[in-house]
């Protein structure tokens, strides 16, 4: 009997041994086009992911608008997650469409920040894999939610396009807090000063939305409750947008950063450890952005 005991209890040593020397993910935060700040915003989202220890982070910058851009090719097979921080109309070569079209079919992790879903109006797996993009009211479908919380969907031509009033705080609305991303968050809570989207457009196909903002037409809004963050699965592989972070500010909410982060987990491996709400954790009365 005590041969099986100390056999088990081997085991489990081994076990946890194995688990605490698991080699972190790599992650590979996109950028270099972006007509948002990438260079100061950057630094902060390869920060937040680094502050978790469960990532590596490497940085792919393409070249700048007006030079070719037909040699950036990114080894995306090599990551565990990529994070888009990158906008811009110009495709990229049919070799690092193909890439990333593949990476996540095949089961990759693609995170979408803010002006990321500008990028490629007309690259369709792009648009497939992100649901909502900064569109014309003539791209393609528009998703909001009404006052019950039942998605409305508008056909092309209807409605607006994308786009967005002043900069303000806003609180964010939890429309699911059963998924890992946003499970056991408060339902609302109030998001540091940044952009607030409205009237994107797209396919809007298998997106489930996370949470969402309401777009006050006193601040040049649509009167609607607008996708703030939301999940797509793309093939084998999964796809988390969140349209806030206009700015480092933004990024410094402890609600964009506890979501960023889980959405990263998520986007990577299909779930979240990182289930504990941050003490600081913004309530619906008061913004909470850390230094």
């Amino acid at each position: 009997m005590w041969k099986k005991t100390l056999a088990a209890a081997a085991a489990w040593f081994v076990a946890v041994g194995v688990a605490l020397s698991a080699p972190p993910m790599k992650a590979l935060i996109i950028d270099g086009r972006n007509n948002h700040d990438w260079k100061a915003t950057t630094p902060v989202l390869k920060q937040h992911l680094e502050s978790t220890g469960l990532y590596t982070v490497e940085v792919a910058t393409a070249p700048p608008r007006g030079e070719d851009i037909s040699g950036f090719l990114p080894e995306f097979a090599d990551y565990d997650v990529i994070v888009s921080n990158y906008n811009d109309g110009e495709l990229w070569s049919p070799e690092a469409r193909d890439a990333l079209v593949s990476y996540v079919h095949g089961g990759g992790g693609l995170v979408i920040v803010h002006a990321a879903n500008n990028a490629f109006t007309s690259w369709k797996e792009f648009n497939d894999m992100i649901g909502l993009g900064w569109r014309g009211a003539d791209f393609g479908r528009r998703l909001t939610l009404n006052d019950a919380g039942k998605v409305v969907i508008t056909p092309p031509g209807d409605g607006p396009g994308a786009g967005h009033g002043p900069q303000h705080a806003y609180p964010v609305v939890i429309r699911d807090r059963e998924h890992p991303v946003t499970q056991a968050l408060p339902g609302a809570w109030m998001h540091a000063r940044d952009e607030l989207y409205h009237g994107q457009r797209g396919p809007a196909a298998d997106m489930h939305v996370l949470a969402t903002a309401y777009s006050g037409t006193d601040k040049g809004g649509t009167g609607a409750h607008e996708p703030m963050m939301w999940v797509i699965p793309y093939g084998e592989g999964r796809v988390f947008t969140t349209v806030l972070g206009h700015s480092t500010g933004a990024m410094q909410c402890v609600g964009f950063i506890t979501t960023f982060l889980r959405g990263a987990e998520w986007a990577a491996t299909g779930k979240v450890t990182q289930t504990d709400v941050p003490d600081d954790f913004p309530t619906l009365d008061e913004v909470s952005v850390r230094e």
